[in-house]
């Protein structure tokens, strides 16, 4: 008599950590699908770009800074000048068998010792640092975060690259990983800020008294481009100030890199020769403006887009007006036919 009581006991004690486990999975489950959710959110997915692009920079600071690559106390290439502008001058000015009279003997001599000079240079070109700073001072960490930034948008400025093997193969499962990234931060970010922007317009428009009762209001297409130009403007004006820039080529640099076309001639604080305190402060700004500017176009594009879209249904309606006038017209015209 006492056995069952003992055997039905332990059956509850099974059932009980049996139903446990079943309530722990389901809660790690739902836990698992409540992150997932908030990270497809707007906030959600900023902050995982902004933490993608952070665990990069320490990534690839790792790697690359334990490269070999050390500076140079000698540049090659200063020498390489040296030789050929010495060669120039002993094989033209002051020879006198070949000189500007001989134009013929003159570009040979010329054009050959020119050629030898830039296969000279570009063979050391990759081969030597002459900057006199380590990879350590190269990478940095803002630095570090311009390249993982230009990296998973698609810019490439290409300013800096990785020299390492290891640097390399991270670079393309970095960028393999991240552009998806990327591409659901603009499209949600697009969305959250031309809501915002759509509510102020609204609050504005119905401050003016313009708008009818029911109207639906949307963003024209010309305040859109004149929110990308004072963005533009305003990025212009600040790296031309910092920099010493003019305006032309500051507004090159903000429009070629927000359209993503990433040129990599002008960045702001990037300097091989002196990277100090100053210039990582504007690489961070830098980081930071193109952040913000790729969704302000993401946010410009999904109102465009709205406005295109209400155009081309208003178009379409009128053109149905149009016809069902011109068959009214051709219908009352072949009744009064018909009369006659």
């Amino acid at each position: 008599m006492t056995r069952v009581p003992m055997r039905s006991s332990l059956r509850s004690r099974d059932s009980n950590s049996t139903l446990t486990d079943t309530d722990l999975r389901e809660r790690i489950k739902d836990y698992c699908r409540k992150f997932i959710a908030f990270m497809c959110t707007q906030v959600g997915v900023g902050g995982l770009v902004v933490g993608y692009a952070i665990i990069g920079a320490f990534g690839f600071m790792m790697i690359e800074t334990q490269s070999q690559i050390m500076p140079t106390t000698i540049c090659v290439r200063e020498l390489i000048r040296k030789q050929c502008a010495e060669e120039l001058w002993y094989n033209t000015a002051s020879n006198r068998n070949i000189n500007v009279f001989d134009r013929t003997s003159f570009h040979a001599v010329s054009n050959r010792i020119l050629q030898r000079y830039q296969d000279n240079f570009t063979a050391n070109y990759k081969k030597e640092n002459c900057s006199g700073l380590t990879p350590t001072d190269v990478w940095s960490f803002p630095a570090a975060m311009m390249f993982c930034l230009s990296v998973f948008t698609m810019i490439g400025y290409g300013t800096l690259v990785p020299q390492t093997a290891w640097g390399k193969a991270v670079t393309v499962l970095y960028a393999v990983l991240g552009i998806p990234l990327y591409v659901l931060y603009f499209l949600n970010m697009g969305k959250v800020l031309a809501q915002t922007f759509r509510s102020l317009y609204t609050w504005l428009h119905e401050c003016t008294g313009k708008r009818k009762p029911g109207q639906r209001i949307t963003v024209p297409s010309t305040a859109c481009l004149w929110v990308i130009f004072g963005y533009v403007l305003g990025g212009s004006i600040m790296f031309a100030e910092w920099e010493g820039w003019d305006y032309l080529d500051s507004a090159y640099f903000c429009v070629t890199s927000l359209c993503k076309i990433g040129m990599g001639d002008l960045v702001p604080g990037w300097t091989h020769n002196d990277l100090n305190a100053e210039s990582q402060t504007k690489l961070i700004i830098n980081f930071i403006y193109l952040l913000l500017g790729m969704g302000l176009i993401a946010m410009c594009y999904d109102l465009m887009k709205e406005d295109v879209y209400v155009k081309v249904r208003e178009m379409k309606n009128q053109f149905l007006e149009v016809i069902d006038t011109a068959h009214y017209q051709i219908e009352i015209c072949c009744r009064s036919e018909s009369v006659n």
